[in-house]
């Protein structure tokens, strides 16, 4: 167990290791509070994870293309994906 002290703004220096680090902070307690390390979604993407089947399907795809692998020819989408249709520009 290591002592830190907090400057006159309440800051403690928590060290290299965790520079530019994002953080969630809670207070338990008068005496005691919780860090935990974070990653922040921008809004605009959050529908990806709350769909796992989407998320996997999207992750499979980027490693498929950074090991090289594509297909051979592309999509017909107008017989693979009708409701694409559907979507305006």
């Amino acid at each position: 167990m290591e002592t830190k002290t907090a400057d006159s703004r309440g800051r403690i220096n928590l060290g290299k290791e965790f520079a530019n680090k994002t953080f969630v902070f809670e207070k338990i307690g008068e005496t005691e509070m919780r860090l935990e390390l974070a990653r922040v979604i921008p809004e605009r993407e959050i529908w990806l994870y709350d769909n796992p089947e989407t998320k996997e399907a999207v992750l499979g795809a980027l490693e498929r293309l950074k090991s090289g692998r594509f297909a051979a020819s592309p999509p017909n989408i107008d017989v693979e994906e009708p409701w694409m249709q559907e979507l305006e520009d």
